[in-house]
Parts: structure tokens; C-alpha cells; sequence
């Protein structure tokens, strides 16, 4: 009899843009060059401030086994970001270090779920959220939303899709793959209400740092019950080293202490002691300067792929992304993903990958390269879709 895996595996999709990617790595290897737009990882190394902090703790032997919700000085370290970023008062226990922002999800998603209950959130949204749902047996109840809302959920939306067995309602502000934000007064709209519900948010922010125009408010403000998910990996530049944490209250803690140290025992120390620099000015100077650079590339791109025939119905407000309706070229994203990849050495993600509304019309770009690749790029898409234009 041969092995076969449980039936949550089956659930559980792939990340169709990784095959993409490993096409695109294969054609670089052939001699091709290809302009990525596919993956949400910064292009910029991590800050010197942060290696030269990891350096140092690796010389001076810092590398054994922390508390499995983190070390002490970099949880009081981000209770300060809160505080001085925010002016919102976090005490440092309800503040958790993980394996990245994916670990952070992880836990809360295991310290509040029972089998079969239901887990809201909109769709097109991040895959890894509805996966970690049904790698814990729960029901995920995805929302269509459209450009009336930003993509984002809505108050009416939740009440709309609100069952008796909903335990946890996900947002994200600014999300993938749009980089909307949701309006503050709609969060705390829908914070409370879940709450009255019996029910938890729980609001991804790794995207807060970059936003460009006036900086909302942590959904820390709204509510002690809220859980907030963040990651040292998009802002701060270090993707690699696996390097997030969670908010959670009080009485939650024990729970997901005690999920930590059987799933993953802890984040790396390393990574952990290089964090601690993350919130240094210097360090806080260049994230600046390249949150700068960010907003230069979107405010290139947007015009320039409308212009070639792609629908961008809302400007993203945040994040490093572009969620693009491209019917005027295909009814298969992910083909036409394919084909501009192998034609014109064009990498993006095509829409399969972020849920079920109307992925086949839709395609990502993401802006983590340079601006003149990026406008190598235009050039390219130009040339093959609208050469006329």
C-alpha cells in the first residue's frame, strides 16, 4: 500500500507563482534576462546597522535557545516602536517573537480555533491565511470583494457573511495584492462589532511601514482583544531571516507560549539580536529613504500599466503592489503570466494564486526591483501588448 498524504494536504494549495519563479531563474540560467515583478521581497539588502548587530552577537556567542516567546529586550524594543510610532501603550508581555510573520499567524491561529469553525476573510487576500486554516481543520469563509470596498472587508460585508460558528475575522492594511488600506473608522467599526459577536480579529500589518501618505493608526488602538500580526521582513528588509511577532492579549499568552515552544520551540537568536537594531534611527533613516524609493516606483508604474490597457480600478495606498484586471489580454492569467514570461522575459504573479474571485482576470505586480527595471519593463509589456499605443 502505497503512502498518501492526509486529506488537509489536498486542501492546501501551492504558490503557483514559485513555478513561475523557478521558470523565470531557469531562462536567467539560459541567458535570458527577466525583469521580476513576481515576488513581495524587497530588492534592498538588509540595513548595514542590522548585520553589523547580528555579526556582533554571533562573535560574542549569543546563539543558543531564547524563551520561546522571544528575548526580553526585543519584545521591550517593539513595545517602544508602539509607543513611539503610535503613541499606543503595549506592554511588553503580550508581545511575542516568531519565526516571521507566517509563525505569528501560526499561533494565533491555534491558540483561538476549534475544529470546523469558521475563519472570515476576504477574497483576493494572501494564500497562507486560508491555508494555516485548513491545516487546522477550520472553515474558511472566503468574501468576494471589489473596488467599492478597496478589496478590503467592510462592516456590512462582515455582518453580510457572519455565521453562527465565525470564530476569527482577517484583515490586512495594507493588503496583499492590492495595497489597500481599510479607513479607520471602518476598522474600528469592525473590531467592535466582532468583539459584541463573541469573535476576534486579527489584523496583519506587515505592510504598515509602507504606506505613502499620511500613516494610519495600529488596530492596537481599537481594542485589547485584537491581535496584531507584524514582520521584520517587508520594512525592515529582512525577509531571510525569519524574523516577526504577534500582539495578543494578556490571557492568551500562556496559550501561545506554550504553542511556541512544541512548534518551534523559538525564533532564531541571531535574528533576534540583529532586530534589536531595526528600530535604531540610523537604521529608521534608511528604511525611510527607501520607503521614498517605494512610492517613486508606484507612482511610475501605475500610470505607465494603465496606460498599456491594464484596469487598476484603486490606488494602492501601501505596500509594494499593483492588482491589476487584465481581460483586455486574457481570460487565463495564468497563461498569460506564462507567456509574457517566456516571450518578452516578464516575470508577475498571476491572480490563481490569491483566491477565487475572479483570478483568471487578474494579475500582480509587484514593484520590488528598480526603477529602471521596472521601466524596462513598461517598455517590454508596451512593445508586446500595446504596440500601437
Amino acid at each position: 500500500m502505497s503512502e498518501t498524504p492526509s486529506r488537509r494536504i489536498d486542501r492546501i494549495q501551492p504558490f503557483r507563482v514559485m513555478a513561475l519563479l523557478a521558470e523565470a531563474r531557469e531562462l536567467e540560467q539560459q541567458g535570458r534576462d527577466i525583469v521580476h515583478m513576481e515576488i513581495g521581497e524587497p530588492d534592498f539588502p538588509t540595513p548595514p546597522p542590522v548585520v553589523e548587530a547580528a555579526t556582533r552577537a554571533i562573535a560574542d556567542g549569543k546563539v543558543h535557545y531564547t524563551p520561546a516567546v522571544g528575548l526580553s529586550a526585543l519584545r521591550e524594543a517593539i513595545a517602544g516602536f508602539y509607543q513611539d510610532r503610535y503613541g499606543v501603550s503595549v506592554p511588553a508581555q503580550r508581545i511575542v517573537v516568531t519565526p516571521g510573520a507566517s509563525g505569528a499567524l501560526l499561533l494565533a491561529l491555534g491558540v483561538l480555533l476549534e475544529p470546523g469553525q469558521g475563519v472570515m476573510l476576504a477574497d483576493p487576500g494572501y494564500p497562507c491565511n486560508r491555508n494555516f486554516a485548513h491545516f487546522l481543520d477550520a472553515r474558511v469563509q472566503p468574501v468576494p470583494v471589489q473596488a467599492d470596498t478597496g478589496y478590503q472587508l467592510s462592516l456590512a460585508l462582515v455582518q453580510q457573511h457572519w455565521q453562527a460558528d465565525t470564530r476569527v475575522v482577517m484583515l490586512a492594511s495594507p493588503a496583499n495584492p492590492t495595497g489597500t488600506l481599510i479607513p479607520s473608522a471602518e476598522l474600528e467599526a469592525i473590531i467592535d462589532w466582532v468583539e459584541r459577536q463573541g469573535g476576534t480579529v486579527i489584523v496583519d500589518e506587515i505592510y504598515h511601514g509602507l504606506i505613502y501618505g499620511e500613516s494610519p493608526p495600529t488596530a492596537l488602538g481599537c481594542s485589547e482583544r485584537v491581535i496584531v500580526i507584524n514582520s521584520f521582513s517587508k520594512y525592515f528588509g529582512m525577509t531571510g531571516w525569519r524574523i516577526g511577532w504577534l500582539v495578543a492579549p494578556g490571557e492568551l499568552i500562556p496559550g501561545i507560549d506554550k504553542l511556541a515552544q512544541n512548534l518551534f520551540l523559538s525564533a532564531s537568536t541571531p535574528a533576534q539580536h540583529a532586530a534589536l537594531a531595526a528600530f535604531e534611527p540610523q537604521t529608521l533613516d534608511i528604511l525611510e529613504q527607501r520607503r521614498e524609493a517605494f512610492e517613486q516606483r508606484r507612482d511610475f508604474l501605475l500610470p505607465a500599466l494603465r496606460e498599456i490597457g491594464f484596469d487598476i480600478k484603486v490606488e494602492p495606498q501601501g505596500a509594494f503592489y499593483l492588482y491589476a484586471d487584465c481581460r483586455r489580454f486574457t481570460d487565463d492569467s495564468f497563461a498569460f503570466a506564462q507567456a509574457l514570461l517566456q516571450e518578452i522575459g516578464v516575470a508577475i504573479t498571476p491572480g490563481n494564486d490569491f483566491g477565487d474571485n475572479q483570478p483568471q482576470r487578474h494579475v500582480r505586480f509587484a514593484y520590488t526591483t528598480s526603477l529602471a527595471r521596472l521601466q524596462e519593463g513598461v517598455r517590454r509589456l508596451q512593445q508586446r501588448l500595446a504596440p500601437d499605443g
